[in-house]
C-alpha cells in the first residue's frame, strides 16, 4: 500500500482509548485463505462497504468482503456518531452556480435521503444503536455567525423548511448553554452508536448471504480474464466487479486511478465520565441534540443516553506518537473553553481517526473511469455515517446495472485530482491557517 501520511496514522495508536470499543464486542470475521470467487469483490469495512454488501447480497448477488484490520477497525468504527444532512463542504449557492440547479437539487434529496436510508436500515433490521436527538442544532459562535443563522432560518422558513431559530437568550431554556450566540435546529437526522450500527450492518449482511472477511488487506487490485483478480496477505479473490469503499484510509494504488484524488484528514474525539445532574445545571447543557458550532474548522459535541458528553473537532495535520498527544491536548482545552463549568469533568476516552476529503469539495459514488466493473465511495467530508450509507445502497445498483431508485445526482460522479500529487498534503497547513483566521 502507498498511503500519504506516516505508518503512526494507519497503526493502533490513534485509535487507542476509543469509546465505542467497549460497548460492543466486534464480530469474529474469518480470514481469506486460498482462492475464492464471487460476483462482487469490496475492499473496506466500513459503512460505504457493508451497506453495499448488504443490499447486494439481498438482491441475490454473490460478495465478498475485504477488510484490511479488524471489523469496526476504520472511522466507522470510531466517528462521532452524527447522522445527518452532509457529504459536502459547497454551499447551496455555489453547488447550483458550479453544476446546476437541477443537480444541486438532486444531490440536496440525495442528502436527505441518506439520512432516511440510515432510519430505515435500524428500524427494518431491529438494529439497537443507542439513537437520540431530534434533527440536528448549529451554534453560532460569534454574533456574526448568529446573524447568518438568522438569516439562513428566514430563507429556510420561507421555501416551507421545518426549522427552529433560537436566540442568545433562548439557548438556556432549551439547555444549550455555553459560548454561543444563537442556535438552527434542522429535523432530520439523529445520534447514534457507530459501532453498533455498524456491526447491525455486518449482522444483516452475512444473514443475507455476503462473505466478510476480516485482516485480509487488498495488496493488489489486477484486471484478469471475466473482471478483477485481488490479492491478500495470505489468498486470492477473483471477481467480475470490485467496489472499493476505503475513505480516508485508501492507498494511492489500489487502484492507481485513485492517487491524488481524495485528501486524508485527521479528526479527534472524546468522551467524558457520566454527567451527574449537578454537572448538567451547573453548566446549563441537558440537551440531547447533537450540535455543531459554525467554525469552519468545527467542533461537534453531544450528550449521549449514557450522559457521558462526547466532543471532536478536525484533528492535527501530523501523524505521530508526540503530534497525538498535542491535538488531545488541545481538543481538552478547547472543550473547557466551550463548557467552562465542565473544567473538573474528567475525560475518560480520547482517540483520532481519519475523514476524507475531495478537491471539489463533494462525495464521490460512482463507476471508476477505464476500469470496467469497478466503482467507488469516498470523500464524505466527516459526514459518511449517513452519506457512506448511501453510497453503499447507490454503489449495489450501479455495479448490476440498475438504474438509483435513490436520487443519484451528476455532482457526486467526478473525483478531480489535488495539486502536487502525494505532497498533496502541504495544501492543508495554509488552507487551515486562513480557515482559523475566518473563523
Amino acid at each position: 500500500m502507498r498511503r500519504i501520511f506516516s505508518g503512526y496514522a494507519y497503526g493502533p495508536g490513534p485509535r487507542s482509548n476509543c469509546w465505542w470499543d467497549e460497548t460492543i464486542a466486534a464480530p469474529d470475521w474469518p480470514v481469506l485463505e486460498g482462492e475464492t470467487v464471487s460476483d462482487v469483490a469490496i475492499i473496506g469495512g466500513g459503512f460505504t462497504g457493508l451497506s453495499a454488501a448488504l443490499h447486494l447480497a439481498e438482491s441475490g448477488t454473490s460478495v465478498a468482503l475485504l477488510e484490511a484490520e479488524t471489523p469496526g477497525w476504520g472511522a466507522s468504527g470510531r466517528n462521532g456518531g452524527f447522522c445527518c444532512l452532509g457529504g459536502s463542504k459547497l454551499s447551496g449557492s455555489a453547488m447550483r452556480r458550479l453544476f446546476g440547479s437541477s443537480a444541486a437539487g438532486t444531490y440536496e434529496a440525495s442528502e436527505k435521503a441518506a439520512v432516511h436510508l440510515v432510519h430505515e436500515l435500524l428500524s427494518n433490521r431491529g438494529i439497537a444503536a443507542d439513537t437520540h436527538s431530534r434533527g440536528e442544532t448549529q451554534l453560532a459562535h460569534s454574533e456574526k455567525a448568529a446573524r447568518r443563522l438568522s438569516a439562513q432560518a428566514k430563507e429556510l422558513q420561507r421555501t416551507g423548511e421545518e426549522v427552529e431559530f433560537l436566540t442568545r437568550h433562548q439557548l438556556s431554556d432549551q439547555g444549550l448553554n455555553g459560548s454561543f450566540h444563537a442556535a438552527l435546529t434542522k429535523p432530520e437526522g439523529f445520534a447514534l452508536n457507530p459501532r453498533k450500527y455498524l456491526f447491525g450492518l455486518a449482522a444483516a449482511a452475512g444473514k443475507a448471504g455476503a462473505r466478510l472477511f476480516q485482516n485480509s488487506p487488498a495488496l493488489s487490485v489486477k484486471q484478469a480474464a471475466g473482471g478483477y483478480k485481488l490479492k491478500t496477505n495470505k489468498g486470492e479473490l477473483r471477481a467480475s466487479n470490485v467496489v472499493i469503499a476505503t475513505n480516508g484510509y485508501s492507498s494511492e494504488d489500489l487502484p492507481g486511478w485513485l492517487a491524488g484524488r481524495y485528501m486524508p484528514a485527521q479528526s479527534t474525539v472524546m468522551v467524558t465520565r457520566p454527567l451527574t445532574e449537578n454537572d448538567l445545571q451547573a453548566q446549563g447543557w441537558f440537551s440531547h441534540q447533537m450540535a455543531y458550532d459554525t467554525r469552519n474548522l468545527l467542533h461537534y459535541f453531544r450528550l449521549m443516553p449514557d450522559r457521558r458528553f462526547l466532543f471532536g473537532m478536525r484533528g492535527g495535520l501530523v501523524a505521530s506518537p508526540r503530534a497525538e498527544a498535542g491535538i488531545r491536548r488541545k481538543l481538552r482545552q478547547n472543550f473547557e473553553a466551550m463548557f467552562p463549568e465542565w473544567r473538573n469533568v474528567a475525560t475518560t476516552h480520547c482517540w483520532s481517526g481519519m475523514v476524507c476529503l475531495s478537491r471539489n469539495l463533494v462525495p464521490f459514488i460512482g463507476a471508476v473511469p477505464d476500469r470496467p466493473g469497478m466503482y467507488a465511495g469516498l470523500c464524505y467530508h466527516g459526514n459518511g455515517v449517513a452519506m457512506g450509507s448511501f453510497a453503499g445502497r447507490i454503489l449495489s445498483d450501479l455495479v448490476q446495472g440498475r438504474k438509483p431508485e435513490l436520487p443519484y445526482s451528476p455532482v457526486v460522479q467526478k473525483l478531480p485530482r489535488f495539486p502536487f500529487g502525494r505532497a498533496r498534503r502541504v495544501i492543508m497547513p495554509p488552507a487551515y491557517a486562513v480557515l482559523g483566521l475566518m473563523d
